[in-house]
């Protein structure tokens, strides 16, 4: 069975940082597209950003770029979301998904409303305060 979970959400304040990670199992994220998504209340799905974890290609949101960093750690099956300088308006529940191989799947799904991941999370709640 595959999961994928997600941890290092909590209250923050405006300015602050975290950093979620995204632990995998019953997949080996030898060539992974992964992506981190986040929903906020009341909102579609936002994209904030994919790695590859073949060759670490990244794309970011927009709302994101120079905030965000994603990165991957293969060996520990886990992806991680840095995030810098939050503001309020990153408040939402994280999520991370993982498609075998195909980053357009993942460039789609950040970009559109489709949905081409093939495994979800179930989500982390990140709340920054003003």
């Amino acid at each position: 069975e595959v999961q994928l979970v997600e941890s290092g959400g909590g209250l923050v304040q405006a300015g602050g940082s975290l950093r979620l990670s995204c632990a995998a199992s019953g997949i080996t994220f030898d060539d992974y597209a992964i992506g981190w998504f986040r929903q906020a209340p009341g909102k579609e799905r936002e994209g904030v950003s994919c790695i590859s974890s073949s060759d670490g290609e990244t794309i970011y949101g927009d709302s994101v770029k120079g905030r965000f960093t994603t990165s991957s750690d293969n060996a520990k099956n886990t992806v991680y979301l840095q995030m810098n300088s939050l503001k309020p308006e990153d408040t939402a529940v994280y999520y991370c998904a993982a498609d075998p191989g195909l980053w357009a799947d993942c460039v789609a799904t950040m970009t559109s409303s489709l949905n081409g991941m093939d495994y979800w999370g179930k989500g982390t709640l990140v709340i920054v305060s003003s």
